[in-house]
């Protein structure tokens, strides 16, 4: 057996998060390695929003590690990570309404110092040329699935390594939920990773390389593969 630990891009090891009296994350861990497309699959309120945001560094940990590229992070905090090449998209978006969709892209670039973000805009256009296209509108001109697309673009002005993806699918139409999906497929050529929590793995399952499944804060088993063939 290969030293799994030397392939890992992201792991969690017995992660446990509590908000407030309540423990909502138990003892719960994951792996996702360089250039893999990875499901988080659960039920609303099973825990995978808070799993993301404890990955990203938005909520500290009650106890477990987690490591990114051989080195931990656990306690780093979430513009940390953004510099070492993870990007959030979190489940509602989180437009700036009063911003334009290319405002809202750059919206990290004024909160974090990243080099050659004027190219790093333009590769994020060349990817998506639909967002470039919606680039001037104000966010709050533009569907529900658009906003999905500029939040993504959004993240990936930081997730060079590693995007968290927060139900990317969710309460859009389909062929934007399959637009997104053939966005993460590009990406993956290129050796992106992705993390996706998602309550119906059916839009991705073709495209997830493992699945883990969390019910009530907790993880059980190991992956699942979702290759079959």
């Amino acid at each position: 057996m290969t030293d799994q630990k030397n392939q890992d891009m992201l792991e969690a090891t017995q992660l446990s998060v509590s908000v407030g009296p309540a423990l909502i994350i138990r003892e719960s861990s994951l792996t996702v390695d360089p250039g893999q497309i990875v499901g988080l699959i659960g039920a609303n309120g099973a825990g995978k929003t808070t799993c993301l945001r404890a990955i990203m560094g938005l909520i500290v940990p009650t106890s477990g590690v987690v490591m990114f590229e051989g080195v931990e992070i656990t306690n780093t905090p979430a513009y940390e990570r953004a510099n070492r090449g993870i990007g959030y998209m979190p489940e509602d978006r989180r437009l700036v309404p009063a911003q334009t969709a290319e405002e809202n892209i750059l919206t990290p670039v004024w909160s974090i110092d990243i080099p050659n973000w004027q190219d790093r805009l333009a590769w994020i256009y060349r990817l998506m040329p639909e967002v470039e296209g919606l680039k001037d509108r104000p966010a709050t001109s533009i569907s529900g699935g658009q906003q999905k697309l500029v939040a993504l673009a959004r993240a990936l002005m930081l997730g060079k390594k590693l995007l968290l993806l927060d139900e990317p699918s969710e309460g859009i139409a389909p062929v934007l939920a399959r637009r997104i999906i053939d966005i993460l497929v590009k990406l993956k050529s290129e050796g992106v990773s992705a993390l996706v929590a998602e309550s119906n793995a059916h839009d991705f399952q073709d495209i997830l390389d493992k699945k883990f499944i969390m019910e009530r804060g907790s993880i059980s088993g190991d992956a699942f593969s979702t290759h079959w063939h």
